[in-house]
């Protein structure tokens, strides 16, 4: 299973790199970190923009295009009293628009209107290692494991479209979290790495 890389065009010739958390690649408009311009003004971006905290949705800017992909959030602080509000998975595109509507909004929010559709509920505590890994050519299509340990019971089974691996952060939480998209940098194993083909 691979990892959010990159696939680059120099002098006609075609590359494949692997990030790290200092120096996110761009292609074209795309950036192996977290989007300023598809993620909630409420987000805070340091290190790169790999590291967040704040309140709100946030989205990598660079979509899911091979066939299998897997990263990690790691959980850098936490507040003692922490709600479990705090989601993972994967969001289509969003932009100022789409946070401005949802501002607008009155009532009751559906998955389907607050970008968080295919996003699940992982409780999470300080040092806690939370990966996701998507392939689209078998189901599920979406996994969760915690420290390691995949969560069955979350996995989402079927999307469509093109998604950006993403996160929601509670309002009022005081979280800091980290987005690992270099396997060198990950601290469990993906996966396919672990139960083999």
């Amino acid at each position: 299973m691979g990892c959010c890389c990159s696939c680059l065009k120099r002098n006609g010739a075609s590359e494949t790199e692997m990030t790290t958390k200092s120096s996110p690649v761009r292609q074209e408009g795309k950036s192996l970190a977290i989007s300023r311009a598809m993620s909630a003004p409420t987000i805070e971006l340091e290190d790169g923009r790999c590291k967040i905290s704040g309140s709100g949705l946030a989205l990598c800017g660079c979509s899911i295009e091979q066939d299998a992909a897997y990263w990690e959030w790691h959980i850098l602080s936490i507040p003692e009293k922490s709600s479990d509000e705090t989601m993972f998975g994967v969001a289509t595109r969003k932009n100022s628009a789409f946070y401005k509507s949802l501002d607008e909004q009155s009532g009751d929010e559906s998955p389907q209107t607050n970008g968080k559709a295919l996003m699940q509920k992982v409780p999470i505590q300080e040092g806690d290692t939370v990966g996701v890994a998507v392939q689209q050519s078998d189901l599920p299509m979406i996994q969760f494991l915690k420290n390691g340990e995949p969560l069955h019971h979350l996995c989402i089974n079927r999307f469509r479209g093109s998604v950006y691996p993403s996160i929601f952060l509670p309002h009022g939480e005081n979280l800091q979290i980290q987005l690992v998209l270099d396997e060198n940098e990950f601290k469990q194993m993906s996966p396919h790495a672990r139960f083999g083909p």
